[in-house]
């Protein structure tokens, strides 16, 4: 049976023109399903924080979704084309739907998840699957599809098309990946970039719906379909325009950046104080009260200031250089409380620092310097013996800069200290078999005399360290709280440290080899 308008001169040009949608439609399809696995990331990030969990769980979720996607359109591919068009707009439409919906889901099983006791690695991926496998799975579907459309629309360039076809969904992976992580999720938000991938995916499927019509010499819009059509475009467009306003569609972050999910978190009702807690993705970075900078409510910043005080009493004229900012609650609390001190400050993030100013009362100050870089290339750019301390504060929950902790950096942060300086950083890892924490001391004794651990009292299966490495023991074993007497802090007997050393046969880490994913104790 003849298809309707097969022959005139205008057939070439028309099937030119349908191979150049099907080509559009597979690379803009692919671009919106890497926007998606990047923008995953950053949405789950105020649940499970931001890791190298987190992300080998959405590529692989991601990356399992394109290949049933793939399988099945290779599937419809043998379809007669009427079909395997139709096919293919559907499965447009739920990508859409199923992409728009996980802004939905993501608010609705995050709790239960973690609520069920699971370790972080399977709520990670259990989290990372029910939202965004569907998603990708309808993602994948279109391009084998729509590369045998295309074929049979002209089979004597099968090879030609082939080339065309994978090479426009490597492209729209890569313009994707590019427009996610420079353009999208800094001017967008995560929020608006899935809404508007979602209204990419709604026009795509129009855009075959329409030819299909076409194709059968139909009216375009079928009664049938019509209020269904309408519904779905202003639920769609509604969201996008208006989506803010709507619980689902309401942005977690105070301010999103390209490092981090940034929440302000007022406390003052349970402080009696004005008082804020910054959230970097999941994980608290410094709580501050307005009127007494020099008070510290966070146990391990707490701990740190002891040491300081122990280490140098009476001195006020510390210059200081911290590894991360966050909230600046040691550098805002030492320049109050010191007259003559110094900070430097290496926050990677400027919406941090602009965050800490509007929302966190830091203040200008000629004793303050900011640097906005990596934390070991600004105190490379530093002059040797330049500071009396170094604080370490870049660990984020689970996720290690293991570039800051190998002993080539601790060589650096050695150098840079003046004679009697101290080098303080808290650490994240195991209550019972803290490998990492171990590892990281052993990495630091290659550079200092002394290195200690401290540890609040109380038990937990995940406890925050303090270490510190020093010329000279801390005068004391036991730094007494200020704020809640059951958060003392007590340095570990140096038999200890060596005894557990022996069972956990911790190494050196090094730039070549620094495995802190594995060794932070995450199953």
């Amino acid at each position: 049976m003849s298809k309707p308008n097969e022959s005139g001169p205008l057939v070439p040009i028309r099937r030119n023109a349908t191979i150049g949608v099907y080509l559009l439609i597979t690379g803009l399809s692919a671009a919106c399903g890497l926007i998606i696995e990047i923008v995953a990331g950053r949405m789950i990030a105020p649940y499970l924080g931001m890791s190298l969990y987190t992300w080998t769980a959405v590529i692989a979720v991601v990356l399992a979704g394109f290949s049933a996607g793939h399988w099945v359109g290779g599937w419809l591919a043998e379809k007669p084309s009427g079909e395997a068009r139709r096919a293919v707009a559907v499965s447009l439409f739920l990508a859409g739907l199923t992409a728009a919906l996980s802004l939905v889901f993501v608010r609705i099983l995050s709790g239960p998840i973690l609520s069920i006791g699971l370790s972080p690695v399977p709520a990670i991926l259990l989290l990372t699957f029910a939202l965004f496998f569907l998603p990708s799975f309808f993602v994948g579907i279109p391009s084998p599809a729509l590369t045998k459309l295309a074929i049979d629309e002209a089979p004597h360039r099968m090879g030609t098309l082939l080339g065309a076809f994978y090479a426009a969904g490597a492209f729209g992976s890569i313009v994707g990946t590019l427009a996610a992580g420079y353009l999208f999720i800094s001017y967008f938000g995560s929020i608006r970039t899935i809404l508007t991938v979602a209204c990419l995916y709604l026009a795509m499927a129009a855009v075959l719906f329409i030819e299909d019509r076409r194709r059968q010499q139909k009216q375009l819009i079928a009664p049938e379909t019509l209020v269904p059509a309408m519904i779905a475009a202003f639920v769609f467009s509604g969201a996008l325009l208006w989506g803010r306003g709507v619980l689902a569609f309401v942005d977690n972050c105070t301010r999103e950046s390209a490092y981090y999910c940034i929440r302000v978190v007022d406390i003052s009702r349970d402080v009696g104080l004005p008082a804020r807690t910054m959230v970097l993705d999941n994980l608290g970075h410094g709580t501050n009260l307005r009127d007494r900078p020099d008070v510290f409510l966070t146990p391990y910043v707490e701990a740190q200031d002891n040491l300081v005080r122990a280490h140098f009493p009476g001195r006020g004229d510390l210059a200081s250089f911290f590894i991360g900012g966050g909230a600046y609650t040691l550098p805002r609390g030492w320049l109050a409380r010191w007259p003559s001190a110094r900070a430097t400050v290496s926050e990677v993030d400027p919406e941090v620092t602009e965050s800490a100013r509007k929302s966190f009362w830091l203040q200008d100050d000629p004793r303050l310097t900011v640097r906005h870089a990596d934390a070991r290339r600004a105190l490379a750019g530093e002059p040797a013996a330049s500071f009396d301390i170094v604080v370490g504060d870049a660990f984020h929950d689970i996720a290690v800069p293991q570039h800051l902790v190998t002993q080539e950096f601790f060589g650096l942060v050695r150098n840079r200290l003046k004679l009697g300086g101290i080098y303080l950083m808290n650490v994240i890892d195991s209550g019972n078999r803290p490998r990492l924490a171990l590892s990281i001391v052993k990495s630091l004794q290659v550079h200092f005399p002394v290195v200690e651990i401290w540890q609040p009292g109380g038990q937990g299966e995940r406890q925050t360290f303090v270490v510190i490495a020093a010329d000279q023991p801390t005068p004391a074993g036991l730094l007494p709280s200020l704020i809640d007497a059951e958060s003392n802090w007590i340095r570990w007997p140096a038999e200890a440290v060596a005894d557990l050393m022996k069972k956990t046969e911790p190494f050196v880490l090094t730039d070549d080899f620094a495995p802190v994913d594995r060794l932070i104790g995450v199953r």
